[in-house]
């Protein structure tokens, strides 16, 4: 196949086509999930609700967690194609076209057009890039700009007083500024980190010039900081404040409960990135055919995927998207070590070839018992085995399931065993049936088994959400965060300017401030009560989960039980009618 794609129209329109199939059909065949695709969308939707395209809102309000970028291009999908699932998670199927052809192109210039080819395999074969490609959350747009800023640093230390000069500088510091505005400054901090610890290895030996870094750092603040210099001319200086404050939380705490073990995400890249991840294991072995061009791009790829795993590791906030950087350096490594078995630099050692059959027993084992849940679900709510009532509830959810799904596992297995057994004989081509394998197994989960959990996780919420857009009813949660009242309720623009609101927040001030409850961000947690309260011109309705219901029942007697579905109860105020 390779070899047919020998001129680069060829194979850029080859990687277009199967990308574009890969990644775009049927992203819209289920609702967003809670939180952070919902959160994103309904910040592009409240854009376009509201008309103010400089600011990123949720519930109307300045919300200072992200900057604009990612959900400028939210926006600009949903203007296009309505605000629904498939316009929100649309740019990263883009991103995912993009990637790939930006894998091949860079790949082609760090080594050869093979090697380009086999890359953009590679990612697209490996379960969590795939994955996020399909998903609505901002981390495949970050990770991209940042690594085409590090991909230009890499070109100019091969040669710091050569002729890239400026081009690779401005580049260097145009897609690290985008990538600023995409996420924040996590992005200065992870390049930054890197080229540190590449000079440090280096022993300074490959030091810019001064015009370079000039050059880089003009690019950089002219492109990351205009949106914040915006801001804070039109005098919204507080919410680059409270935003920086935020980026602090994330590194010194756990936020949103999301804690974990320092190792957590090294278990996230070595199932989650399967089967890469093995190959990056043996690319840390050094070889003596490599050139020194070569040494060059492996030791800066090292170094980004250590920096990345590291600093994560630390954060005391654990997310598997955190540590989704390192999948350009991870499948980088992964490919420089395929081409090293494929011309017989690295031999196929027993370690490796046992590392493969575990871990594909577990991912294998794993999609089975994902496929069996209908058979085993009777047991499993009888069986107490399971202690979260919330999570019992859940599994008695009305799912029709075909009764095949358990075969992708099997199937998944099959493949894989054959492929290894025929790897063992010393033909190695069969490593490109693992990646295959993994494709279709994970292209089949996400189509047939992702809506299932979906139903059983969130669906009841949802649909109640949007019941009470149909009949313009409040909506609100209590005791568990959610931005899905916001999406599928279709809170209104007009909540901003809410003079009944604002009295409240100012008569309740004290009482908020006392509780700890910054006033200026926690719009949800006020609408709450402000509702629960009595205000608001439309009736109120709220959602909770079944374990909080004795709570409830102490501390809102204003409200009637509806109904109660799949681990949700959803109420009603009584003054309603």
């Amino acid at each position: 196949m390779f070899k047919l794609l020998n001129t680069d129209f060829k194979a850029y329109a080859f990687i277009f086509v199967i990308a574009c199939l890969l990644y775009i059909p049927f992203i819209g065949n289920m609702p967003l999930f809670d939180w952070d695709e919902i959160n994103f969308a309904e910040c592009a939707r409240e854009m376009i609700a509201s008309g103010n395209y400089s600011e990123v809102q949720l519930y109307f309000h300045p919300f200072w967690e992200k900057p604009p970028l990612f959900i400028w291009l939210q926006a600009i999908s949903m203007s296009l194609f309505g605000i629904n699932e498939f316009a929100a998670r649309l740019p990263n199927a883009i991103c995912g076209v993009m990637t790939l052809l930006v894998l091949y192109k860079s790949g082609k210039t760090l080594n050869d057009q093979r090697f380009g080819l086999i890359w953009a395999f590679v990612y697209a074969c490996t379960i969590l890039p795939h994955v996020f490609f399909k998903s609505g959350i901002i981390d495949p747009w970050f990770n991209l700009l940042i690594y085409l800023s590090v991909f230009q640093l890499i070109k100019h230390t091969n040669n710091p007083i050569g002729q890239f000069g400026y081009k690779t500088a401005i580049l260097a510091g145009f897609f690290l500024g985008l990538a600023l505005l995409t996420k924040g400054p996590a992005a200065l901090i992870l390049v930054g980190l890197t080229v540190s610890v590449f000079f440090v290895w280096n022993r300074f030996r490959k030091l810019s010039s001064l015009n370079f870094v000039l050059a880089f750092l003009v690019a950089f603040l002219i492109t990351g900081l205009s949106w914040f210099a915006t801001m804070y001319l039109k005098g919204n200086a507080h919410i680059i404040h409270e935003f920086i404050d935020y980026q602090i939380r994330l590194f010194k705490t756990e936020d949103s409960d999301h804690g974990g073990p320092f190792i957590y995400h090294f278990v996230v890249l070595l199932l989650g990135c399967f089967p890469s991840s093995l190959f990056l294991i043996l690319a840390h072995k050094s070889s003596t055919t490599d050139t020194p061009f070569q040494l060059h791009v492996k030791r800066w790829m090292l170094i980004l995927f250590w920096v990345v795993l590291i600093l994560f590791s630390i954060v005391q906030t654990k997310i598997v998207h955190y540590s989704s950087l390192c999948y350009f350096p991870l499948t980088y490594l992964a490919t420089y070590s395929i081409q090293k078995l494929l011309t017989q630099q690295f031999e196929w050692k027993k370690w490796l070839h046992r590392f493969f059959y575990i871990l594909s027993s577990i991912l294998g084992l794993a999609f089975i018992l994902i496929g069996i849940v209908p058979f085993v679900k009777p047991w499993l709510i009888s069986s107490n085995l399971i202690d979260d009532q919330f999570a019992v509830e859940n599994l008695k959810a009305h799912v029709v399931w075909g009764g095949y799904e358990w075969l992708i596992g099997v199937i998944f297995l099959i493949i894989i065993f054959y492929a290894l057994s025929k790897i063992k004989t010393g033909q190695l081509k069969y490593v490109y049936v693992l990646f295959i394998a993994t494709l279709f197994s994970v292209y089949g989960l996400i189509m047939l088994i992702t809506p299932k959990v979906e139903q059983y996780s969130q669906r009841a919420a949802i649909e109640f959400y949007k019941q009470c857009h149909t009949h313009h009813f409040n909506v609100e949660t209590i005791g568990l965060k959610s931005y899905a009242t916001l999406f599928y309720g279709q809170l209104d623009a007009s909540f901003a300017k809410d003079s009944s609101f604002t009295a409240y927040v100012e008569k309740r001030r004290n009482d908020f401030e006392a509780q700890h409850v910054n006033i200026d961000v926690s719009y949800g947690l006020i609408r709450t009560q402000w509702l629960l309260d009595g205000y608001g011109n439309k009736p109120a309705c709220f959602v909770a989960k079944i374990n909080d219901e004795e709570v409830i029942q102490k501390n809102c007697p204003q409200l009637k039980e509806l109904y109660r579905q799949n681990g949700f109860i959803f109420y009603i105020r009584k003054t309603d009618h």
